[in-house]
């Protein structure tokens, strides 16, 4: 969670003051393997975003340890020998909106977001789609991508590639709170 509130400062510095900032610190990511021999699933609810309503900018953080699985031994495995999460704690992406939304009118607006995408230290530059719903000034983002492993140099062994598809099924969903610089106020 240390890691995750120092990006986020860093995002939030990066942005200039006086623009629509939101930020959401308990982003829902998931991800699902559908292989011949066994679907695995994960998901987490740790994950950081920023959003700049002004630019269209988008920053996302995840912990790689905090993705949880219904089996302890997969999420060993998949921390330990395919994630290598002690090197590579963190994926992020960054990127920005491909057009504009006016995030005071309701509505559910599909977006595209095009930025760079870092998972096992691989950076990838990726063409996103998802939908922004904006309702009662509360904005909510949601995406369904594919990310291939190879793409990441996340090998997967022959002895257990039955189990694993090459590509993994990620779903993303965020509600963002505008950014408060002084919450006193």
């Amino acid at each position: 969670m240390k890691h995750i509130s120092i990006i986020l400062l860093a995002w939030m510095s990066i942005f200039q003051t006086g623009q629509d900032l939101y930020v959401c610190k308990n982003a829902s990511v998931s991800l699902y393997s559908s292989a011949p021999i066994e679907d695995i699933k994960a998901a987490t609810n740790t994950a950081a975003s920023v959003f700049n309503a002004t630019t269209g900018e988008l920053n996302f953080s995840v912990a790689i340890r905090s993705f949880k699985f219904d089996k302890s031994l997969m999420q060993e495995h998949f921390n330990e020998n395919y994630m290598e999460s002690d090197k590579y704690p963190q994926a992020t992406f960054k990127g920005k909106l491909q057009a504009p939304v006016d995030v005071t009118r309701d509505g559910t607006f599909p977006i595209t977001v095009a930025g760079e995408l870092t998972v096992h230290g691989v950076k990838q530059t990726r063409t996103i789609p998802g939908n922004l719903v904006i309702k009662g000034g509360v904005i909510t983002m949601t995406s369904e991508f594919m990310v291939k492993c190879a793409d990441h140099h996340i090998d997967i062994p022959q002895l257990v590639f039955h189990n694993i598809a090459e590509s993994i099924k990620m779903n993303v969903s965020a509600t963002y709170a505008p950014y408060k610089s002084n919450p006193t106020k």
